[in-house]
């Protein structure tokens, strides 16, 4: 016989009809009443309504979202519209709480799902832990957001996610858990996308960011009194004070006799008659609902016991004590899981004006008069290349030369893209120092922690190593938090010994999080001097967002350890690149005593000893961020390198052409790759490098020794 689902009602009359609520899971065991939390009315409706696409619901606990909103939904699907189900959980560990707290007693219940889903666990396909199966073809299924697999090997209508700020924004690499979700929707037009959980730190919450972007609901209150509305708030919970008692934590504070005040009265409400004007609430949107519906509620709300205003009282007055001591951790609980807020954590960063208002009057792409060397760093996207180049001078004092994006035509990933061969342009360039000496970039890092990006990355390293040019490095972050800024590489090519290759590809592990600390740490240093860093006004007006698109906040994956994590939206790649270029400095170890700094200087002095002679022409002076000519040779394949990487190769001088061949574009010499500009950089803009051609072996192998020595 064929499932025949029975007629369809809104989720909230079917809750009100059919739920039961499971004694020992609530204080109010037995039949559901949307009376008792007249609040989750309103996200039920918009559940139901096809114009909203995406149900968003900022929150603090003990406001039903998950047993009230979430799971009447749920059992209303289950039972009279079954369809695919995904819900997204931050680990593993949250599917069996959820499944044991949440949805198995909801099941058992009630009688219209027990009949439906058996919850005894089989090997059987349509009964596992983690995937239950229902009459009419639907199906729930629950994952982690720790794996990409796991989310996108599903294509469904419905999705969910539980508590979005503790999701995965990282999945091994390949991008946000919640946005692979999002993704999973897009081929059916009834999708509906349910978001909702506790925001976590100010700025870096996903479900805070999600709020802002919807019609901002709050629940209005009627005052039983004088009949005016308002969205409850902490602000008019009043404390009584006694002179007469000094209590150990609380001080003068009664929190047993803690009352509200309506704010445009006075009017006093106990919780009894906070809980009756709350039935009488309702919901006011902000902003057009554009097919995003958002709801904002926090426990003054809750008529539960735990909630009562005694009892919130006594769990500030605490958080109050902890913070004078210094241990934020229970007043961002407090913030958190009371008053539904994101807490606002300030690390004593300088912000994006402040750091616009210093910028020095020098040129870009000209390293200035003090500095002596030049290094970059690359961060490394799907689209383009990321790039910062800066010049450092004595005491690690420094300089920021340039900022900017080199894009791809077709994919970082496509060996022969432009974006590669313009990168080689920047690195194995001359750049006039502000003397009118030619000065080139010593060392570079370029990032190779993105699963999808690596095997470009690792093949341009390789490629490049050998050649005439800056100690070019591959290089990740550290997992640890503690690490060192500065760890020796780590082999990863092997010879057919199987013994780490002489030549091979080597990744440098950065630690990311003491780098960051530093660079933070001399943003805030005034005027000239070691350490000091310096950027100039004509750089990209985006540079000052991007390096404050971070802040060093607890994290609760490391135990409320302080990490640096990227504000929810915000663009890092300068802030990354700013670290890989300072990382490759101190490979050079120009932070150590014995750097000599005069010999750097007098090798400054003596102008570019490899190079010759140059015209003006010969200089950087552009980096060309949308490159389109395609290269006329191809990259050297990765066969070739493996039979070559036990021992470099030094190009020989290249025999001058006879005066009847076409000319050819200028080919920068390397050991085993050599690049071609195009013709375009021949004639519209200034010429690439010179090469070495020309120069002896003996001459290549002591400007080699020289330069990846450091």
């Amino acid at each position: 016989m064929s499932f025949i689902p029975p007629p369809q009602m809104s989720t909230n009359n079917w809750a009100n009809k059919y739920r039961w609520l499971a004694k020992g899971t609530t204080a109010k065991a037995g039949k559901y009443s949307s009376d008792y939390t007249p609040w989750v009315k309103g996200m039920l409706d918009a559940l139901d309504d096809p114009e909203i696409r995406e149900v968003v619901c900022t929150k603090s606990s003990q406001v039903a979202w998950t047993d009230g909103a979430w799971n009447n939904y749920l059992g209303r699907r289950m039972h009279q519209d079954p369809c695919g189900i995904l819900m997204l959980m931050p680990k593993e560990t949250s599917i069996n709480k959820y499944l044991r707290t949440k949805f198995n007693p909801m099941v058992t219940a009630t009688p219209v799902l027990n009949e439906l889903i058996n919850l005894g666990v089989s090997r059987s396909s349509d009964n596992t832990k983690d995937y239950k199966e229902f009459p009419g073809g639907g199906f729930l299924a629950l994952v982690g957001s720790g794996s990409p697999d796991n989310v996108k090997s599903w294509s469904v209508p419905v999705g969910c996610v539980e508590e979005p700020d503790d999701c995965s924004g990282d999945v091994q690499g390949q991008g946000d858990s919640v946005e692979h979700l999002r993704d999973r929707l897009k081929t059916f037009e009834d999708s509906k996308l349910i978001f909702g959980g506790t925001p976590t730190i100010k700025g870096f919450s996903r479900v805070e960011e999600a709020y802002k972007k919807s019609d901002r609901r709050q629940f209005w209150v009627p005052c039983h009194e004088c009949g005016e509305y308002h969205v409850l708030h902490w602000d008019n919970v009043i404390i009584p004070e006694d002179p007469s008692v000094n209590h150990e934590v609380y001080g003068r504070f009664q929190p047993e006799q803690a009352y509200y005040v309506c704010p445009h009265n006075g009017c006093i409400w106990d919780d009894r008659q906070k809980n009756l004007n709350v039935k009488k609430a309702e919901w006011r949107a902000e902003a057009e609902t554009k097919g995003v519906a958002g709801f904002k509620i926090n426990e003054l709300y809750s008529p539960f016991p735990g909630s009562k205003l005694a009892a919130l009282a006594d769990k500030f007055l605490v958080a109050q004590q902890h913070l004078k001591q210094g241990d934020e951790g229970k007043m961002i609980h407090f913030t958190n899981t009371t008053l539904g807020e994101a807490y606002e954590y300030k690390d004593g960063s300088p912000d994006a004006e402040t750091l616009e208002a210093k910028a020095e009057n020098y040129s870009v792409l000209i390293p200035p008069q003090r500095s002596l060397l030049m290094t970059a760093g690359i961060d490394v996207q799907p689209d383009r290349l990321a790039v910062v180049l800066m010049a450092w001078g004595r005491g690690e004092e420094s300089w920021i030369v340039y900022w900017g994006e080199i894009h791809a035509v077709t994919s970082v990933n496509d060996l022969n893209d432009p974006c590669w061969y313009e990168l080689d342009r920047v690195l194995s360039g001359v750049y006039r120092h502000e003397s009118g000496a030619p000065m080139r970039i010593a060392a570079a890092g370029i990032d190779s922690g993105d699963g999808n990006t690596n095997d470009a990355v690792y093949h341009y390293v390789r490629s490049r190593k050998a050649g005439i040019g800056p100690k070019l490095m591959a290089i990740k972050g550290s997992s640890e938090i503690d690490a060192e800024i500065l760890k020796l590489p780590k082999p990863i090519d092997v010879s057919a010994t199987t013994k780490a290759a002489k030549w091979g590809l080597q990744i440098w592990v950065v630690g990311v999080n003491k780098l960051k600390d530093l660079i933070s740490g001399r943003l805030r240093l005034e005027g000239s001097g070691p350490g000091r860093i310096h950027w100039p006004v004509g750089i990209r007006s985006d540079f000052y967002k991007q390096i404050t698109g971070e802040s060093k906040i607890p994290s609760r994956k490391h135990g409320g350890k302080l990490v640096w994590t990227a504000k929810s939206g915000a663009s890092v790649e300068a802030w990354d690149s700013m670290g890989y270029a300072t990382h490759s400095a101190r490979v050079l170890r120009i932070n150590l005593p014995k750097y000599d700094w005069d010999a750097r200087e007098a090798e400054l002095s003596q102008g570019d000893l490899l190079g010759g002679s140059f015209e003006d022409d010969d200089f950087i002076t552009y980096i060309d961020e949308h490159p389109e000519d395609l290269p006329e040779t191809s990259v050297v394949p990765i066969e070739k390198l493996e039979v070559e990487m036990d021992r470099p190769e030094l190009s020989e001088p290249e025999p001058k052409q006879p005066q009847s061949q076409q000319p050819q574009p200028h080919k920068p010499k390397t050991r085993t790759f050599k690049p071609q500009t195009s013709t375009r950089h021949q004639t519209d803009r200034p010429n690439p490098p010179p090469t070495a051609a020309g120069k002896s072996v003996a001459d290549q192998i002591a400007e080699l020794g020289r330069r990846m020595g450091g």
